[in-house]
């Protein structure tokens, strides 16, 4: 613990040595005016008042996705950047983080050698980034370059901005529709064989697994996934408005307060199932150890009776259509979800989606032609962008807009599923300007077509009711404080109380007693660290989101 800790200090300190070095070059400045910020390219076109045309003269920047694990693909390699790169004459080079990602972006801002994109967390290190006088403000080209303006929304944007008022953030994955995909997922064959019974309640839930503990003495009754996620799933079951997202948090707002999570009784009594359902064998033995491979194998030989995650349905269809290829009777599909006796079931929420999405483009400085990025970037977010970058050139999955604007997909679309998914897999680590709403009421209009046999199965269960049992959790982002401030070192300290906490509750503790001390000694633990001054930082920043959602 005490090596764990000397760790963590010594990386606080290196990431503070290499902003305090770069401030010193003369590149921060606070709330510097926009105007400022703009390239003698942006400023040219802006000066001409003409829009930058994609295809006609070649447009080629750098790209670094600021992650351990991501690697861009190969631009061009694949049939829609082939088409692009062609067409539209775009070319985008690669910077990867060799799987040191903070690192590699300290490097390059420390030997001022930034790249022209950086696709990364909505985080307080693009504050960094932006009051250090590196990022290009977005808001002049947001008239004349209209996607974005218009498919995410005054309000969105908004959420975005950053504390001058200026747009820095593209954003991936943002949406104006209800979307998320979390949920139970429960074994067909078997639920059959044991009759079909009720699973609605947590009192349904817990006769169902034992059931199958005893029937089928080879099979997973409850499967967590990876790093039990499964149990935040289940938080939701146990209070009506409560979310996975609150443990993230490790808050729970109630009124005009955010509250400890580890004295929510809604999250004891959570827990304390999840204990039971341990100690009972009723659950996974392997929760906090197992990789997602190992809980994808389980699926697909149909040993999970019933599988919760934050996002099933990819790990689910693929099981799906494993099982039913060798057994017509087998499969999985998807449960309402489960809640406590005399809640209400439809104000049970196992996941959350937010209007901002996932994570963001930013532009910076050095680029030479920003507004041709932002040109790039918003052509990409769509409909001829979207409809390329998911189902490939036009022409071959889909084939012009119907009258509402949605891709119309060719008979290929539906002959040739290995092809069209193969593509798919192609184009998936490039999609770094995706449009929810564009891409859902797409699928959607297409799926309900189809015969309920032919669907799509995470289509299908997507709207019967993971997209009707998401909660918005908008107005709870960027609540994070900056990792080296004093809340930011507060927030790693609670996080690690909490981490050890819920391990043990799960794995060690003998009875919903013991859970419930476990959780008390946390909480003295997490308030001699700070966490009263932890919980009313995000309060406040809480309270300003909902002001800017009004």
């Amino acid at each position: 613990m005490r090596e764990r800790k000397k760790n963590r200090i010594s990386l606080l300190l290196t990431i503070i040595m290499v902003w305090v070095m770069f401030a010193m070059t003369g590149c921060s400045k606070e709330d510097t005016d926009a105007s400022e910020l703009k390239t003698s390219a942006a400023e040219k076109s802006e000066s001409e008042g003409k829009a930058f045309v994609l295809g006609s003269e070649p447009l080629s920047f750098s790209f670094y996705g600021n992650y351990d694990w991501y690697t861009m693909p190969q631009w061009g390699a694949d049939q829609a950047s082939k088409w692009i790169k062609e067409n539209k004459k775009v070319d985008v080079t690669a910077i990867n983080s060799g799987g040191a990602a903070k690192t590699k972006l300290s490097t390059m801002i420390v030997s001022n050698e930034l790249p022209d994109v950086i696709w990364t967390e909505r985080d307080s290190e693009i504050e960094k980034l932006r009051t250090a006088g590196l990022l290009v403000p977005l808001d002049d080209y947001l008239d004349k370059y209209p996607n974005l303006k218009k498919w995410a929304g005054e309000e969105t944007l908004n959420m975005l901005r950053s504390p001058d008022g200026m747009l820095y953030q593209f954003p991936n994955w943002y949406t104006s529709t209800p979307q998320g995909n979390a949920g139970y997922v429960v074994n067909s064959k078997i639920y059959k064989e044991l009759g079909s019974p009720k699973l609605e309640t947590t009192d349904d839930l817990y006769a169902y697994l034992k059931q199958v503990k005893d029937k089928y003495p080879d099979v997973v009754p409850f499967e967590s996934g990876e790093g039990a996620a499964g149990v935040d799933t289940m938080y939701s079951a146990f209070g009506e408005g409560r979310t996975a997202y609150f443990t993230g948090m490790i808050a729970v707002p109630e009124g005009n307060e955010m509250k400890s999570l580890f004295l929510d009784p809604a999250y004891r009594e959570s827990v304390q199932f999840a204990s039971r359902l341990y100690r009972e064998k009723l659950m996974t033995q392997d929760a906090f150890t197992e990789n997602m491979d190992q809980v994808s194998e389980k699926l697909t030989t149909g040993r999970v009776a019933v599988y919760a995650s934050p996002s099933p349905t990819q790990l689910g269809s693929r099981a799906d259509t494993a099982l039913r290829a060798k057994d017509p009777e087998a499969g999985y599909f998807m449960i309402w979800p489960i809640h406590k006796a005399g809640l209400d079931k439809n104000k049970i929420y196992p996941g959350n989606y937010n209007q901002l999405g996932w994570n963001v483009s930013v532009i910076t400085k050095a680029a030479e032609n920003p507004e041709g990025i932002f040109a790039f970037l918003d052509w990409s977010t769509g409909p001829e962008g979207q409809s390329t970058i998911i189902w490939g050139p036009e022409g071959l999955y889909w084939k012009g807009f119907d009258a509402e604007g949605s891709p119309i997909f060719t008979d290929k679309f539906t002959s040739d599923p290995v092809g069209r998914n193969e593509l798919m897999d192609s184009t998936a680590d490039l999609q770094w300007n995706s449009n929810t709403s564009f891409i859902d009421t797409s699928k959607m209009k297409f799926e309900k077509t189809l015969k309920p046999e032919e669907q799509n199965w995470e289509t299908r269960w997507q709207s019967e009711i993971t997209w009707k049992t998401q909660l918005n959790s908008t107005q709870f982002v960027n609540l994070d404080p900056t990792v080296e401030s004093e809340e930011g070192i507060i927030a790693q300290s609670v996080q690690e109380i909490y981490s050890k906490a819920r391990a043990m509750s799960i794995q060690n503790a003998k009875s919903d007693e013991e859970v419930a001390a476990i959780f008390d000694q946390a909480e003295q633990d997490a308030q001699k660290v700070g966490y009263a001054k932890l919980l009313k930082f995000k309060q406040d920043r809480w309270l300003e989101n909902v002001k800017k959602l009004k």
